[in-house]
């Protein structure tokens, strides 16, 4: 299982963000310099940010448009979807604060807006493209076949960029329905039978397009991971 965040986070710099002012729904300029720190905990920033102060909005995207990107980026493939999704996953956010209960991270809950963002793009810019089609697979008569255990080598374990780039790519390289189900279940890391009511497909297709992905993934990253004599591919 790929347990790391795939695609490496955007340079947001301290003085620019296209994203300054999403949080007023207005055409984005350079703002001042501001101390993030000023809203280093998660509380205080939700407070600040229900308060309408444009500091704690500022730093509500510059904290988070890196990680919220790169989820994107991950599900979609293509970097102006990634950051259309990024742009409108701010705005509802920003619209939708009184519905945010605390219930989890503020990042999990963007993250879930990120998600429902891209797969509705993902099924409106590719109709041709059935998420529903495990393609010539009999989900009732197949299920996963064992595969070889792999992992990265571990002198690559510390994830350098190009590795980085290269599982980004790969992923990429992904047809759309099978991206979708490994950024779920890999890397947002839902269960078998949350990424399955997220997509509208069964559990048991859920599983073989996991397997499909992650054996795709190896043959595209054979240089970078090792293969072990025993084990499975585990897609419960």
């Amino acid at each position: 299982m790929i347990n790391a965040r795939i695609v490496p986070v955007k340079n947001c710099s301290a003085e620019r963000s296209h994203l300054t002012t999403v949080c007023d729904g207005e055409t984005a300029v350079p703002g001042p310099i501001i101390d993030l720190s000023l809203y280093d905990d998660e509380q205080a920033l939700l407070e600040g940010l229900r308060r309408g102060d444009p500091d704690a909005c500022t730093c509500f995207v510059k904290r988070f448009a890196p990680f919220v990107y790169a989820r994107a980026l991950n599900l979609l493939g293509d970097a102006d979807e990634a950051e259309n999704v990024l742009q409108t996953t701010f705005m509802k956010a920003c619209a939708a604060l009184s519905e945010f209960n605390g219930t989890g991270s503020l990042r999990s809950w963007l993250y879930r807006i990120a998600s429902n963002e891209g797969l509705m793009l993902l099924r409106q810019k590719r109709p041709q493209v059935d998420l529903d089609d495990v393609g010539d697979i009999n989900v009732e008569t197949t299920s996963p076949q064992p595969a070889q255990r792999w992992s990265i080598d571990p002198a690559r374990s510390v994830l350098d960029d190009e590795l980085r780039q290269e599982i980004a790519q790969a992923i990429a390289a992904l047809p759309d329905a099978l991206r979708a189900v490994i950024v779920l279940r890999d890397i947002e890391h839902l269960s078998t039978e949350e990424t399955a009511a997220q997509l509208g497909i069964s559990p048991g297709a859920v599983k073989v397009r996991l397997h499909r992905a992650r054996l795709r993934l190896r043959e595209l990253l054979a240089r970078y991971v090792e293969p072990t004599e025993e084990g499975h591919d585990d897609t419960e």
